[in-house]
Parts: structure tokens; C-alpha cells; sequence
């Protein structure tokens, strides 16, 4: 339930609550950023294909200014998703104690004020994207239908994770369009092992509606692997870091590279061999540590193309 000040439940002390005027708290939350974890686990396909790329250049010289881009890129475009994904499913978290209290189903933003809302978020998207080449637009448009459909599949399919994952991976398609211009073997393959690891986070998050979506009729990895969810995991996660490695060798990557992707698998193992699939706010934990996860694979990638460039 969301307390006085309007806190949507999943969402702890941050910036919105304590900083944000009263009449945007609403708007914020409808975007998650009191909880940004998502963007962040948006971003990181992102910056880990843009590093990659840069390692083909062999030039680093325009990698900041990549980097900056899709990091607000993809706070405003999750932020956009999220809007589109609470006005349509609006009725379904209405019946969900955890998302109940989402700004919507709460009645704190009208249909109306959310869509006008997603609008401008949309904008300032098409804004950042209008800033690459053409090639890297196109790419960039490209995704808008795998996000559009999204909301939808939970309702159809056991398997709305592996739609999310289309969605949530693009961005390791744009660092190659954005920055050579092109997609080859390597942004393929790290665009499915960046799936691959969608499909298995977001199966982590989705155990702490397991029971709420089985009574609603929403449907989720989470309910299709119920106690074999561990040994999903762990197939999931290695195909993972499989591919990725795969798309590192396309890549001629280094050692560094390397290195970067052996913490990404420790890190992955480790979850495989703490999950509780009954304990919510471990779930919940272990999910937001893929951030960490992500960053450690990035390290990584950004370490070897700066030695690649000198």
C-alpha cells in the first residue's frame, strides 16, 4: 500500500520522496525513477556494446560522449515504458498488493496526464537518438514495436521475459550502429546473451508476484519454472555469459575484456546459489544486484578498448 505521501510500495527512501516537488512525485514514480534500477539494467547492454565497439575502432576519442547519450537515453526511455506499461495495465495492478499503489491504479495520475506524460518523455528520447547517424535512428525506431507489444504478453504467454528481453536488450545492437555503423557477428551475439540474462533477472523479479499473477491469470517464467527456478537460472545465466564471450571473440577482445566477463559469470553464479524463490525481498535483492553485475562486465570492455586505442 502506498503511504501518506503517495510511495508506491516496492520503492524505499530516495530522491523523489524527499526532494521532488509535491506535483511531480506522481509523474516520477509513473516513470520509476524512485526506483532506477530498471534504467540501469536498460543502459548496460548499452554501454557494454558501445565499449565493445570502440575496441573494433580501436578509438575511445567519442566513447564518453556515447556513453552519456544512452545513459540518458535510457532513464528517459524506461521512463516512457514504464508510463506505457501502467496505462495499459492499469486494471491488472490494481488487483496486485505490490502494484497497487503505482500512481494509476491510485488515482494520483489521470489516463490522460500518464499519456501526455509518455508523450514528452518520447520526445526528449527521439531528441538524444536524432543526435547518431541515420543507420544508428533506424535501429533505434526499430525497437518501438518489441515495446509496444510488451505489456500485452504477460497475458498470452508464460513467457512475456523473453519479449522483455528483445525490448531491454536493444541497446547492445546501438553501440555498433552508433558507433561503426553497422551490425555484425559480434552485436548479434551480444544482443542474445544479453537476452538470455533478461530472461533469467527478471524471472528472479517476477517470484514476488508468483501468487497474485496465479490468482489474476498473468502469466510469467516465474510460474512456468516455479521450483526448478534455480536450474533455470543457471542455464540461463551460462548461455549468458556464453554468448557474450562469444561476442567478445567476434570482437578480438582481450584479456581485460576477459576479466571483465569472468566477474560478470562469478557474480551470476553467486545468485544462482542464493536464491529463495519464496523469500520476496531476497528476490528483489538479488535482482537489483544485477546492476553490479553489469557494471563489473562493463569495467571490463571500457578497460580493453582504452588499451586497444593507445
Amino acid at each position: 500500500m502506498s503511504d501518506i505521501s503517495g510511495r508506491v510500495a516496492d520503492s524505499t527512501g530516495n530522491w523523489v520522496d524527499s526532494l521532488a516537488p509535491e506535483w511531480a512525485k506522481p509523474y516520477l514514480r509513473l516513470a520509476r525513477y524512485d526506483r532506477p534500477i530498471g534504467s540501469w539494467l536498460l543502459l548496460l547492454p548499452c554501454w557494454w556494446s558501445a565499449a565493445l565497439a570502440a575496441g573494433i575502432a580501436h578509438d575511445v576519442r567519442s566513447l564518453p560522449w556515447v556513453l552519456a547519450l544512452f545513459f540518458v537515453g535510457a532513464f528517459v526511455m524506461r521512463g516512457a515504458g514504464c508510463t506505457w506499461n501502467d496505462i495499459t495495465d492499469r486494471d491488472l495492478d490494481a488487483k496486485v498488493e505490490r502494484t497497487r499503489s503505482r500512481p494509476i491504479p491510485a488515482g494520483q495520475v489521470s489516463v490522460t496526464g500518464a499519456v501526455l506524460f509518455l508523450v514528452v518523455q518520447a520526445l526528449i528520447g527521439l531528441a538524444v537518438l536524432l543526435q547518431f547517424s541515420t543507420y544508428a535512428i533506424v535501429v533505434g525506431i526499430a525497437s518501438l514495436g518489441v515495446v509496444a507489444i510488451y505489456p500485452f504478453m504477460k497475458r498470452i504467454t508464460y513467457w512475456p521475459q523473453v519479449v522483455l528481453g528483445l525490448a531491454f536488450s536493444w541497446g547492445a545492437l546501438m553501440g555498433f550502429a552508433v558507433t561503426l555503423g553497422m551490425l555484425g557477428w559480434a552485436a548479434l551475439a551480444l544482443y542474445a546473451g544479453s537476452i538470455a540474462w533478461v530472461i533469467a533477472y527478471d524471472t528472479i523479479y517476477a517470484h514476488q508476484d508468483r501468487e497474485d499473477d496465479a490468482l489474476i491469470g498473468v502469466k510469467s517464467t516465474a510460474l512456468l519454472f516455479g521450483a526448478n527456478t534455480p536450474r533455470m537460472l543457471a542455464l540461463f545465466y551460462s548461455v549468458a555469459v556464453v554468448l557474450i564471450g562469444v561476442s567478445i571473440w567476434f570482437a578480438r577482445g582481450g584479456w581485460l575484456a576477459g576479466l571483465g566477463l569472468l566477474a560478470f559469470a562469478a557474480h551470476l553464479a553467486w545468485q544462482v546459489r542464493a536464491i529463495r524463490i519464496d523469500d520476496p525481498a531476497l528476490c528483489l535483492r538479488l535482482f537489483k544486484s544485477n546492476r553490479d553485475a553489469g557494471l563489473l562486465l562493463f569495467a571490463g570492455l571500457a578497460a580493453d578498448a582504452l588499451v586497444r586505442s593507445l
